[in-house]
């Protein structure tokens, strides 16, 4: 099969690339390094040319209106044009529908977009990477002082996550636009929890906590647990102290 990438050259997408090479398939990132614009649509229609699947990894928590709702919307139309179209496999966030944070927000009008266009499409939300627990638990400690947000996380290992979106555009396209089950990785972990765990594994002293309000509809949403996956929720990968174990931190990003 021949499977495109947007966001080619990102964290989770250069995962999705090298698992759709590793099982013998063609992978085409797509991304402004390889020519692709898709903000724009520069590029896009050549880069879809063929293809069977696309899994639309790009996305951006600074500009999240220009490439994760404009791209999505030009991403959609190219499909359209397509006969037939390819099987699109949408990236998204658990819980961004409970919470007023501006780049969740716009994960939500592009996930709206997917599901109203009729396309074969499957929009398969994720739950923090390990990366991104690790950066945050590193912010919300200043000197030997921890910040301690009324925060919980279940966080998946990206290269795990990867491998379910590569999965779901390998197999059989739904009829029309689907949600999938929400993945999230085994270990719910305090933001607390999060950023001893990052200073141990550092060899940094622990220090001492300050409790942190939860103030703000966006710190609120996260104290109510709304990004935390569901009951249904598929689990997988490695949890997030076993992924420091590994050495992963230095990964960071």
């Amino acid at each position: 099969m021949r499977i495109v990438v947007t966001g080619g050259s990102g964290v989770l997408g250069s995962k999705v690339v090298a698992r759709v090479r590793e099982l013998g398939h063609i992978a085409i990132p797509a991304s402004r390094r390889w020519g692709v614009d898709l903000t724009t649509g520069q590029g896009l229609a050549a880069a879809l040319t063929g293809s069977d699947a696309v899994v639309h990894c790009a996305s951006s928590p600074v500009r999240p209106g220009r490439t994760d709702v404009e791209g999505t919307l030009q991403l959609l139309g190219a499909l359209a044009s397509m006969s037939p179209p390819a099987h699109l496999v949408h990236v998204s966030i658990v819980g961004c529908d409970a919470n007023q944070l501006p780049y969740y927000r716009a994960k939500v009008r592009a996930e709206e977009a997917v599901l109203g266009s009729g396309l074969a499409a499957t929009v398969v939300r994720g739950t923090q990477f390990h990366t991104l627990l690790a950066s945050i638990a590193r912010v919300a400690t200043i000197g030997r002082t921890r910040l301690d947000l009324d925060f919980s996380a279940q966080p998946v290992d990206v290269a795990w996550y990867a491998r379910e979106l590569v999965d779901h555009a390998l197999g059989t396209p739904p009829a029309g636009s689907v949600r999938a089950r929400d993945v999230a990785g085994p270990e719910r972990i305090t933001l607390a929890e999060a950023a001893g765990a990052v200073r141990e594994h550092e060899s940094r002293p622990l220090g001492r906590g300050i409790r942190v309000p939860a103030l703000g509809r966006t710190l609120r949403a996260f104290a109510d647990g709304s990004n935390l996956p569901g009951p249904d929720a598929r689990i997988g990968g490695v949890g997030f102290t076993e992924w420091l174990a590994r050495g992963r931190v230095s990964a960071v990003s």
